[in-house]
């Protein structure tokens, strides 16, 4: 595709594209500009979508090496689930959140959640107060449309109890449901009184900041708080609301759960791992509705049996794989989506967007031909380690400072950069824990694997004539999908 016809990139997006993934974070805005691959699982995590739309549960944990893409697939869904309605809240586990501990974490973690409440119209967090206003504004117009009241009709009010009540009623049924009903009824009847603190106290106790129940009662007139303990309920009468509230269910994204796994304490590892289990049961058993729940690690925090997931029992025996799931025959429907490292065709494809999005942020014309984006990836796939430890997040770093430098430094040559023998230095191994014995992360190649070969789309095969061979002989990139091409065979670059 030449460069004047790609797709153009607002300024504003391609930076923060840019910066996020040289500084090796993933961005929260653009994603569908630089998304490559990963059809299959986004395709499956979709079908769970609609599985909670229709009243179902899901949960779902993705698996795969530091830098595998993990945290790119997560907001890849967080986007597409906002985009069809969904409430999304996400969070990353730390020391000081977690699902259970005797410091207040797991009540940390509900408030990290709530805080990044996100709607299509309010993608950067913050969106209770917008959901719960959102809620009456429906009500008022089920109230308008079907009794043909309006706001100025002494019955009203006593109309739009009636519907809230309804509304409400089967929150009711549900743990904590009765408190949770009370407090958007006092939420409305603020509203309509203009009685702004109340509101404001309202919100408080939504996210979970008070303290304890006194503090609760004090200002609200209800003796119950939201607690270490009891959160997780909280969250499923959440998308139980938030279905009668106009939205489609709640998507609740956990990751690094990799903090669990660097519990020290065994006890309380195994406390986490229960806490988890419950959420795994409700989901699958039915007892929560319009819930989805995503969470993501690396191998060791699933399958070590010592420390991991898999030395819960309960869950080691819910989660592991069956005995017909083998490589190249992954089920994409199970627990467990094991994250396969993207091929060196699709980093080829994801180059080459980022060639054109560093030009057109830098405003210059791109000089890094198809040629070099493959000798680029050769090298990359041909140094020492690779294999086993070359990640799409390391290749893309180095892609960004590559053509950083090129920009920086007008007269620089892209060939004798790459045939620096530093660019040959052996890949750092990721900083994770080792794995349990006789558990190979999933997703890497066993000792000796062979180094994948580059394939360029439009070009021949090595040794043969015609497009894409150069009169010696010798391969030559040719164009990537959507440009002029003559044939559709593949050319591969032999590490």
């Amino acid at each position: 595709m030449p460069q004047d016809e790609s797709p153009r990139v607002p300024k504003r997006i391609a930076a923060v594209i840019i910066n996020s993934l040289k500084g090796g974070v993933v961005p929260r805005i653009g994603l569908p500009y630089i998304t490559v691959g990963r059809e299959r699982e986004i395709g499956a995590l979709l079908h769970d979508l609609d599985l909670v739309a229709d009243g179902g549960a899901s949960f779902r944990f993705l698996v795969g090496r530091y830098g595998s893409g993990k945290s790119f697939l997560l907001q890849t869904i967080r986007n597409h689930a906002m985009g069809k309605g969904f409430v999304v809240c996400d969070a990353d586990l730390s020391p000081e959140r977690r699902f259970q501990g005797g410091n207040g974490q797991g009540l940390a973690t509900y408030r990290e959640l709530i805080r990044n409440l996100s709607t299509k119209t309010r993608p950067d967090g913050g969106a209770l107060n917008l959901i719960l206003d959102r809620w009456i504004s429906n009500v008022q117009s089920q109230v308008t449309l079907e009794d043909g009241l309006t706001l100025d009709d002494p019955g009203f009010m006593e109309a739009m109890d009636r519907r809230i009540l309804t509304t409400i009623r089967s929150l009711q049924e549900l743990v904590h449901g009765y408190d949770f009903a009370r407090l958007l009824t006092l939420y409305w009847h603020a509203h309509m009184e203009g009685d702004e603190d109340t509101k404001v106290a309202v919100s408080k106790w939504f996210r979970g900041e008070y303290r304890n129940k006194t503090e609760a009662r004090q200002e609200l007139g209800v003796n119950i708080a939201i607690g270490d303990d009891d959160w997780y309920d909280y969250l499923k009468l959440f998308a139980a609301f938030l279905k009668g509230a106009g939205y489609q269910g709640l998507v609740v994204l956990v990751d690094e759960l990799v903090n669990l796994y660097k519990i020290p304490n065994a006890v309380s590892r195994q406390y986490n791992y229960e806490k988890i289990l419950t959420m795994y049961n409700d989901t699958l058993q039915g007892r929560a509705h319009y819930l989805g729940i995503i969470m993501s690690g690396t191998p060791q925090t699933i399958e070590d049996r010592r420390r991991g997931l898999y030395s819960y029992e309960a869950l080691r025996s819910r989660l592991t794989q069956g005995r017909f799931a083998q490589e190249g025959m992954t089920d994409l429907l199970a627990p467990v989506i094991h994250l396969q490292p993207l091929t060196p065709e699709e980093l080829l494809v994801l180059t080459e967007k980022l060639a054109d999005m560093h030009a057109g942020l830098f405003k210059y014309q791109r000089t890094v031909t198809d040629k070099d984006l493959a000798r680029f990836l050769q090298l990359e796939y041909g140094r020492v380690g690779a294999d086993t430890h070359l990640t799409p997040r390391e290749v893309i770093r180095d892609f960004i400072e590559l053509l950083d430098i090129l920009y920086q430094n007008p007269g620089s040559d892209i060939g004798q950069m790459l045939s620096d023998e530093r660019f040959s230095q052996p890949v750092a191994a990721p900083a994770e824990q080792s794995p349990a014995p006789g558990v190979r992360p999933s997703g890497t190649a066993g000792a000796g694997s062979p180094t994948p070969a580059v394939s360029v789309p439009g070009a021949r095969q090595p040794g043969t004539k015609g497009a894409g061979q150069s009169p010696s002989g010798a391969a030559v990139a040719a164009p990537l999908p959507g440009r002029s091409i003559d044939d559709d065979g593949f050319a591969e670059f032999t590490i």
